[in-house]
């Protein structure tokens, strides 16, 4: 077998104490002292068991998955909570976002883990040794409990953080590393753990010496290629929680950052350097993400889309300046902003092309960024424009679709009447045609009078009818013709009313909508 473990470096963070720990914070920020063991409960298998033991009851030798009532028979003054496993993942959720700091590239490992690609990134801590002391120096000031180790397997890193804290595999090392933790690190099924206990089989490495045809035979081909992964012979990436950036840079400071000034130059620089490497790759920017790590271990991340492909520092800084002024709950520092970082999300093709004069051009790039702005502080989905449909039915005849994300329609707008003409559409459509009690004094002629929304209407005046036949092959039941009429009436408001149908000598009884309202 080829190990494919020196491919790649993967570091894990198992977090025991994560429920406790939550628990814990919470008090300090309630100036709440309470010195008992504590732990946290949920009903299991038809009674009250521990889901998480904090330090001090661990080493009174509570266990999870204990009855609680053998727990409190010996420890009588045991402090109960209910676990809370949405809040605890929330809190693994806003670790994994700080966690970016060293890799943009963070996956939840199962409920209390992390696993971080940190390939080709620890140099930049001082190596590997060097980046494990910093995390461990970071989730201590944060009072949680971590464990971490570093190998070339996401599998395998689980394992050693698990069961041996601290480990830093060599590459394609992967299989010495596991190979004396117990059965336990592969994180498979009970009932095979169970069995390979009763065959004798106690270690990985006692596991992975017996041949993988009887393993399979006895445990299924599933647990045979987790063994693999755990030892460096398989390899199965990460899912990251965030997708990997087309490109990002970053700015650490020595010391934490506060004033508004050094955030805003911080950012222009970053989108200068951006620009840069976005230009060599013949490419701009349709999505960017700013990202804030905070020295007390809180991240905030801000993004930014623009209709256009951009690589103009000036154009993103100012962008990212709408935004954060229009956010409900501004950026804190807090104590201090200890690296910002810039990623594009999204990028496109941008040919670079000589300066034009054309008036026309210029006010295209000026409403491109007009619309950015508005998008940045309202939002992209409150910045619409409106395009044509080849279609004949009024209601359907233009959508409205977000102005950032919206290309230049092949359908051209459709000349409905020539200069000096009345308008033939209103200027308010409504979203639903409203019906309204009208009375017509001449077949297929328009009402003389109608009902809307209590108020009655005479009409003075009136033209049409506009004939509008529905489209029959859209829909399963063909829908009645429509005849439109612009109706005034004598206070002076106009209408667009339809009769639904043509008019029958047998009913004579046909049904009026208003569709609009002239200006």
């Amino acid at each position: 077998m080829t190990e494919l473990s020196a491919k790649r470096r993967i570091l894990g963070l198992w977090l025991p104490r994560l429920s406790t720990d939550r628990l814990r914070r919470q008090w300090v920020r309630a100036s709440v002292t309470d010195n008992r063991p504590c732990v946290l409960i949920a009903r299991a298998q038809n009674a009250m068991r521990l889901t998480a033991v904090d330090a001090k009851a661990a080493r009174l030798g509570l266990r999870p998955g204990m009855a609680l009532a053998d727990a409190r028979a010996r420890i009588p003054e045991l402090a109960v909570y209910d676990a809370d496993d949405s809040a605890d993942a929330t809190l693994l959720a806003r670790i994994a976002d700080w966690c970016e700091r060293y890799s943009p590239l963070v996956a939840l490992d199962s409920r209390d883990g992390l696993l971080l690609d940190v390939t080709g990134v620890a140099h930049l801590f001082g190596g590997e040794a060097a980046l494990l002391k910093n995390i461990r120096r970071a989730f201590a000031s944060q009072d949680f409990a971590v464990q971490c180790a570093l190998a070339g397997t996401a599998a395998a890193t689980a394992a050693l953080a698990r069961h041996a804290d601290g480990t830093i595999a060599a590459p394609g090392e992967d299989a010495q590393s596991v190979a004396p933790l117990p059965v336990a690190a592969l994180a498979a099924d009970p009932l095979i753990l169970h069995g390979l206990r009763r065959a004798g089989l106690k270690t990985i490495g006692s596991v992975a010496a017996r041949g993988r045809g009887e393993l399979a035979a006895r445990f299924g081909q599933d647990f045979v290629t987790l063994l693999d992964r755990t030892l460096g012979y398989a390899e199965c990436p990460i899912s990251p929680r965030t997708p990997l950036p087309d490109c990002m840079t970053e700015h650490r400071f020595a010391e934490p950052v506060t004033a508004d000034e050094v955030v805003a130059s911080t950012l222009l620089a970053l989108a200068t350097r951006l620009g840069e490497v976005l230009e060599k790759r013949g490419a701009g920017a349709r999505a960017l993400a700013a990202s804030f790590f905070r020295a007390d271990g809180t991240m905030r991340r801000v993004g930014i889309e623009t209709a256009q492909p951009t690589r103009d520092a000036a154009m993103v800084a100012r962008l990212f300046h709408e935004r954060m002024a229009a956010l409900s709950d501004s950026i804190d520092a807090g104590f201090g902003f200890d690296l910002i970082r810039l990623s594009a999300t999204r990028t496109e093709l941008l040919s670079s092309h000589a300066t034009s004069f054309d008036e026309n051009e210029s006010e295209k790039r000026e409403v491109a960024f007009l619309i950015d702005r508005l998008a940045a502080r309202f939002g992209a989905t409150r910045i619409l424009r409106f395009h044509p449909r080849d279609t004949h039915i009024p209601e359907t005849a233009a959508v409205a679709l977000p102005a950032q994300h919206s290309t230049a329609s092949k359908t051209p707008w459709k000349r409905l009447r020539v200069s000096g003409e009345a308008p033939r559409r209103p200027l308010r459509l409504f979203a639903r045609p409203e019906p309204v009690e009208a009375m017509a004094e001449v077949p297929d002629g328009p009402p003389v009078r109608f009902r809307w929304r209590r108020v009655l209407h005479r009409v003075t005046h009136a033209e049409g009818p506009e004939r509008i036949a529905m489209e029959w092959w859209r829909s399963e039941r063909g829908q009645p013709t429509r005849d439109y009429f612009r109706l005034e009436d004598e206070k002076g408001m106009r209408f667009w009313l339809y009769r639904d149908g043509l008019w029958e000598r047998e009913t004579n009884d046909p049904q009026w909508f208003v569709h609009g309202m002239f200006a």
